[in-house]
């Protein structure tokens, strides 16, 4: 099973950027991957994904804003997020994408956007 490890969150003002990464305990070159966030009070909803060539979706709502990628030699999975608001304040996961299986949730790295 692999094993998922969330980090690069913390506390920013409006306006400002964060890089998250995510490394995987064993290869997932052949997935899907995503990011997905919750927020409190809030069902976890996705964010961006990328499948195996590269193929990359985003959610409406950060669509010009934010940047995932992958290096399946590291077996890691970034998220770069730009001109950060206030709503983006969340805990973000990466999880395998799509409406199949799931790895085990990590624990998620903290973003807190506020002035």
């Amino acid at each position: 099973q692999v094993q998922l490890v969330e980090s690069g969150g913390g506390l920013v003002q409006p306006g400002g950027s964060l890089r998250l990464s995510c490394a995987a305990s064993g290869s997932i070159r052949s997935y899907t991957m995503a990011w997905y966030r919750q927020a409190p009070g809030k069902q976890r909803e996705l964010v961006a994904q990328i499948n195996w060539l590269d193929k990359k979706d985003y959610a409406e709502f950060v669509k010009g804003r934010f940047t995932i990628s992958r290096d399946n030699a590291k077996d890691t999975v970034y998220l770069q997020m730009n001109s950060l608001e206030p709503e983006d304040t969340a805990v973000y996961y990466c999880n395998r994408g799509g409406d199949g299986l799931k790895f085990r949730w990590g624990q998620g790295t903290q973003v807190t956007i506020s002035s």
